[in-house]
């Protein structure tokens, strides 16, 4: 038996780790609890995790560190080993452009452009007609996996609100980033709009293999995620379900 050949292959390294994040207001009293309090957190590339948790418990903060739109107190946040905390700010702002996606309950699509055109705005910073015409290709095909192939040259005012959500997790995509980070993403829709924009979700991050965190109220979106974590107390903690829960 050839001994190397029996050992269990090492586990991929994480893309993101938390190591013991806390999260304090500085508007708030000086005695108020952090809202995060030490958060530990282990994600690899194309695995899913929902955080649920009631209203309060800081899981959009939490998601805005991970997305560094908000730094942490204390404690770190590592995308593929790397410290965001030393980073410059154009630095930041680059990879939240190409290595983070944001998906958000309010999809913010601007009023005056077509959904292709929505689409490729994260593409703009970038130079070159070849540059350009592959982010294109990419978004029609994207938006085309999506079914809105024969709405590329609508404005949002056009689209239902499941539409203008498919539209913002295409923009969230275009530049194939490492992470997707979506906020409430099915909190505004229907329920039977809501199961299929999860189900996208789900099959996207198959398909296109990004890690994915989704902060929700819903637990029918949480089960389709690889994991569920609950935020309480500011820490998380496996999610154990409760009786008469959905």
């Amino acid at each position: 038996m050839n001994a190397e050949r029996d050992q269990p292959a090492a586990a991929a390294p994480p893309l993101l780790e938390l190591r013991q994040v806390t999260k304090r207001f500085e508007t708030g009293p000086a005695d108020a609890p952090a809202i995060l309090r030490g958060v530990d957190l282990e994600l690899r590339a194309g695995e899913s995790l929902a955080i649920v948790g009631p209203s309060g418990s800081g899981k959009s903060t939490l998601l805005n560190i991970i997305g560094a739109l908000a730094p942490p107190s204390s404690g770190r946040v590592l995308l593929e080993g790397t410290d965001l905390a030393g980073l410059s700010a154009d630095r930041l702002a680059q990879v939240r452009n190409r290595e983070l996606g944001f998906v958000f309950q309010a999809h913010h699509l601007l009023p005056q452009c077509t959904a292709l055109e929505n689409v490729l705005v994260p593409t703009l910073v970038r130079a070159g007609a070849g540059e350009r015409a592959r982010a294109r290709q990419r978004a029609l095909e994207l938006l085309g996996q999506v079914g809105l192939a024969s709405l590329t040259e609508q404005r949002p005012a056009r689209l239902s609100g499941g539409e203008c959500q498919r539209v913002a997790v295409v923009r969230a995509l275009i530049n194939r980033p490492k992470l997707l980070l979506a906020d409430e993403p099915t909190g505004a829709l229907d329920s039977r709009t809501a199961d299929a924009l999860g189900e996208l979700l789900a099959r996207l991050n198959r398909d296109e293999r990004f890690a994915l965190i989704t902060v929700t109220h819903s637990l029918r979106l949480a089960r389709r995620m690889g994991s569920v974590l609950e935020l309480c107390e500011g820490r998380l903690h496996p999610y154990q379900a409760r009786p008469g829960g959905e």
